[in-house]
């Protein structure tokens, strides 16, 4: 009797909490009845803008490392597009500090972290740590490229190309080799540092122990490794379009070895961000109370199906398939741009699962806060869109006005 007594109170808890969801089977956090949601917690604050950020800097982070595995490692499969990963992480960078300045309120105070620095404050050191970086890139740049600056020079007799060879015109074979030993020695400092730029990102969510979707000593790693990813997926992508607008072949075994490392990486990647749920699963304390209803619920499409279904098997077996299986070449380019589609979207949507997600849990922790997005506005699709487009844009009139990327590469 007092079993079927509990099994009919269980029942009628249940029908409550999908009556309190309009009908629906959606758990709410820590078996709430209702979705109760603080009335100063009700919307979203870090929209898209804060999603982009770390997706950028995570673009950045994942070129550098692929042009640091030739300048570094000397791994000669990637000579061919040393420079080019180079070049795009800096046009990347160019536009890293953007989704925050439009996000601001009032952006023209964003230059105080510089003259006002809270150095306890990780989000007040992103200013040193993003100007270190981009400094250190612009300098790697100017000297894989101070022979091309000096020969438009003279050629020329333009006033910008002297100014980029700051007035040196001589370029001897002792100037080229020390230029080249300079090169390896920043490509080395920027590898910390490109780490350190995204990487940080991750500690900022992580050390918010407050949101149980965030807190998780596990977040600056699944940050790297997905920069990487999205690095090397980018590349791929932007070097399959370049070489067919040129009308150039491609460089298959460069293509296929870099779809090793990526599937390599992207492994690493995958098991580190199931590690984290299952660890919350098993744990099975308050994390979890919240957590299984989030991921159930409003994060079941864009993170169970997408991030961690769709966009991850996919590319797990085309990326296999390519490193496994002797492909011909336009079947492996075919199933290459495929998967570092992908897993450019991959790691989109796990930026988007981590930022938004995040803050679907009301602070109350018996709710969840609606997310609806925007077309228009300052952090709508449409400002995300161009704020995306601006980096490739940049990377056309730098590589069509001043760097030869590929000029020399037959």
């Amino acid at each position: 009797m007092d079993g079927a007594q509990t099994g009919q109170e269980n029942g009628s808890l249940l029908l409550l909490r999908r009556i309190a969801r309009g009908g629906g089977v959606m758990e709410l956090p820590n078996e709430a009845l209702v979705n109760f949601v603080f009335p100063n917690d009700a919307h979203v604050h870090w929209e898209l803008m804060i999603v982009l950020y770390p997706f950028i800097t995570g673009l950045i982070a994942g070129a550098f490392f692929v042009s640091a595995l030739y300048h570094v490692f000397k791994v000669q499969a990637f000579r061919p597009i040393a420079t080019f990963a180079l070049v795009v992480s800096f046009c990347f960078g160019l536009f890293a500090g953007l989704p925050l300045q439009l996000h601001l309120g009032q952006p023209q105070r964003a230059f105080n972290i510089f003259f006002t620095p809270a150095f306890s404050s990780p989000m007040s050191m992103f200013g040193y740590i993003y100007s270190s970086y981009m400094c250190l890139l612009s300098i790697e740049i100017w000297l894989v490229y101070r022979g091309h600056f000096i020969r438009k020079a003279k050629e020329t007799n333009g006033l910008l190309w002297r100014i980029l060879t700051l007035g040196v015109l001589h370029y001897t074979p002792e100037a080229e080799r020390l230029d080249h030993k300079l090169t390896t020695i920043l490509a080395g400092l920027g590898i910390p540092a490109a780490l350190v730029l995204h990487g940080y990102v991750g500690f900022i969510f992580g050390s918010v122990e407050a949101v149980a979707w965030w807190a998780s000593p596990l977040q600056p790693i699944i940050f790297i490794a997905s920069a990487v990813v999205s690095g090397i997926a980018m590349l791929l992508l932007m070097y399959a379009f370049i070489t067919w607008r040129r009308g150039e072949s491609c460089d298959y075994p460069m293509v296929k070895k870099l779809m090793g490392y990526l599937l390599a990486v992207f492994l690493v990647d995958y098991v580190l961000e199931w590690s984290e749920v299952a660890y919350a699963y098993h744990e099975g304390g308050h994390h979890w109370s919240i957590i299984g209803p989030l991921l159930s619920g409003p994060l079941f499409k864009s993170y169970v199906i997408g991030q961690m279904g769709t966009f991850s098997l996919l590319p797990m077996v085309l990326l296999g398939t390519v490193a496994w299986r002797k492909l011909s070449n336009r079947a492996m380019m075919a199933a290459s741009i495929a998967a570092s589609l992908l897993l450019v979207l991959q790691v989109l949507f796990m930026r988007f699962n981590v930022v938004i997600g995040g803050q679907l849990i009301s602070k109350s922790d018996r709710g969840f806060v609606d997310f609806h997005f925007e077309f228009l506005g300052r952090e709508g699709v449409l400002a995300a869109l161009i704020v995306m487009v601006l980096p490739f844009v940049s990377y056309y009139f730098i590589t069509r006005w001043f760097i030869p990327v590929f000029e020399n590469r037959k």
